[in-house]
């Protein structure tokens, strides 16, 4: 596992006392050059914990401090604490105590989604994007991520799998509407926001939801399981290239494609030349 990739799992528990923090530790800066990251998971925020928060604030300080990272126009973008901030804020507080990390733009939007985890901060539709933005970003399995963020892989691909629900169905989550378990149902259900709507009006049961759904779930599986004698040809056709293959039939059988995959530009420089011999 290089650097990096430790750095993600480490939390920022210990990142706090490695490399990444800057040698000045903690400094007083004006609350008015501090920003919210704009790559922070969590967008959600209990106005009445803000609440409790800036009087607790009040009365006993900061006790946390929050953890930022130095812009170059002078200013401060949150890593960690925005709820912190925005009850300092709150709290009238002109200047606030600040760990400054240097850290680079990616590394932040990791930092923030593991410190989240870690405080159960983010509702699940939150989750599921941050893990979705972060496959993408690092072009990690679901697997490696798992590792790093101590998540199961299933945990992890259930929520990703929501994001194709409608937004309207999202906010229905969030709010407490309906439950993981009848979006899961929900996903690849045509028409799935009326549904979904009828599981609230009518408090439906994830069995229920599940019973109905059924055919759905059947069709979208035999549409994606392949032919086993295509699943040969598709091995066989590998082994002898050396790169990965992938055969696909119409409707008729009579026509399709074939895909080659390639990693990288050699690769596709030596396919490029074995099709124009």
């Amino acid at each position: 596992m290089n650097k990096e990739n430790k750095k993600l799992g480490m939390g920022l528990g210990a990142l706090l006392s490695s490399g990444s923090l800057n040698k000045n530790n903690i400094n007083k800066i004006d609350i008015s050059k501090i920003s919210p990251n704009k790559k922070q998971p969590r967008n959600n925020f209990d106005e009445k914990e803000i609440q409790e928060l800036s009087t607790s604030i009040k009365n006993q300080g900061l006790i946390q401090p929050i953890i930022v990272r130095e812009m170059p126009d002078d200013t401060y973008a949150i890593i960690a604490g925005e709820r912190r901030w925005r009850a300092c804020q709150l709290a009238g507080l002109h200047s606030v105590e600040c760990v400054v990390m240097n850290v680079s733009e990616e590394e932040v939007f990791e930092l923030a989604l593991i410190e989240n985890i870690q405080r159960e901060n983010l509702n699940v539709v939150e989750e599921a994007k941050a893990y979705k933005n972060l496959i993408e970003i690092k072009k990690l399995k679901t697997e490696d991520l798992s590792i790093k963020l101590g998540k199961s892989p299933s945990h992890i691909s259930n929520l990703i799998r929501i994001l194709e629900l409608d937004d309207k169905i999202h906010q229905m989550i969030v709010e407490g509407k309906i439950s993981m378990g009848h979006a899961r149902a929900l996903v690849g259900v045509p028409d799935a926001l009326t549904k979904a709507q009828e599981i609230y009006e009518k408090k439906l049961s994830v069995r229920d939801v599940e019973a109905s759904t059924s055919k759905y779930k059947k069709v979208r599986k035999k549409q994606n399981q392949k032919d086993p004698n295509i699943l040969d040809l598709e091995k066989e056709l590998s082994d002898k290239i050396g790169l990965k293959t992938s055969i696909h039939f119409n409707e008729s059988g009579s026509s399709g494609s074939l895909t080659l995959f390639y990693s990288d530009l050699n690769q596709l420089d030596e396919i490029m030349k074995r099709l124009k011999k």
